[in-house]
């Protein structure tokens, strides 16, 4: 098992030395809604990922990495009203949304030190099949990274809106994903004779990137698996020494002389800890108990998604 630092971390970085070379970049983002640039961090964070284990080569890895952060700078002029609105967006705001795309890109291409990475910006929304925006490419006139941040980003956007504090049920993410990545039913059915219909046996997405994602994946579900396993251990001890309290005070209840009582009363305070008290650490011993119980059921319910994903097919 190979334990990384979570996507969401972006630490991981820090072995390509972005940190200098996108200071100006990352500055841009501040000027983002807090969501927004929580967005663009995390994508551009499983962007670096991607690429490491599409085995790209560095050079390729830092560029798509810093296209990623400025994926969504189009989205400084979309109002507000619609870029936070919490339900689903009218036809007419959508076509708004969609916007960013190539406001994102005239921001870059303006800006001297941003221009390298325009690509970022534009094509992030593209399909393989022809179904995406802002100019319904298909898979020959896609970029690469492109590709690759279209598929972080979907990934991002549909974990941060479903709010999962742990991967359990990162699978159905997956699922929908897969499902982008399928050809769509729809599109074989069409009779036109026009660039999408030449390119029904697409999906959205490109496979590769997607089976690369379920890799990532798994790496960061083992660490969330690591991780938490590390604190059950911590809670062994503390229930073992619980345990050890335990015995001493059934000792002082069948001790009949004074001074074994005293001396089994002693020896339960000295393993006392912290604000554990002799009126409150039987109370305390559940509390660790729980914590211990619901911990090991998150390491199984891991292991169980774990396999889900292993056997999904793209």
């Amino acid at each position: 098992m190979s334990y990384q630092i979570d996507f969401y971390d972006n630490t991981n970085l820090k072995s390509y030395n972005l940190d200098e070379s996108m200071r100006y970049q990352l500055n841009m983002l501040d000027n983002l809604d807090v969501f927004t640039r929580k967005h663009c961090e995390n994508v551009a964070s499983l962007v670096c990922r991607l690429c490491e284990h599409l085995h790209c080569d560095k050079g390729f890895t830092e560029y798509c990495t810093i296209c990623a952060y400025l994926h969504d700078i189009g989205k400084l002029f979309i109002p507000p009203e619609i870029l936070q609105k919490p339900g689903k967006l009218t036809d007419e705001e959508y076509e708004i949304m969609k916007t960013h795309t190539t406001i994102g890109y005239d921001i870059c291409m303006k800006d001297l030190k941003l221009r390298p990475y325009a690509a970022g910006a534009l094509y992030h929304h593209e399909a393989l099949n022809g179904t995406g925006y802002p100019q319904g490419l298909t898979k020959k006139d896609i970029p690469y990274e492109g590709q690759i941040i279209r598929v972080a980003d979907e990934y991002d956007a549909i974990v941060s809106k479903r709010q999962y504090k742990s991967h359990i049920g990162i699978s159905d993410t997956l699922k929908i994903i897969i499902e982008n990545t399928h050809p769509s039913e729809e599109l074989k059915k069409s009779d036109a004779l026009n660039e999408i219909a030449l390119n029904t046996q697409l999906g959205k997405n490109n496979p590769v990137i997607v089976r690369t994602l379920f890799k990532v994946v798994i790496e960061d579900i083992e660490y969330e698996i690591y991780s938490t396993q590390k604190y059950v251990d911590e809670l062994a001890e503390e229930l073992n020494r619980f345990k050890e309290i335990l015995k001493y005070k059934e000792k002082m209840e069948k001790a009949k002389k004074e001074k074994d009582k005293n001396y089994y009363l002693e020896g339960i305070k000295i393993l006392l800890k912290g604000n554990e008290t002799l009126d409150n650490y039987m109370s305390m011993y559940e509390q660790y108990q729980n914590a211990y119980k619901t911990r090991k059921a998150i390491i199984d319910n891991l292991y169980h998604e774990i396999k889900i994903i292993k056997k999904l097919k793209v």
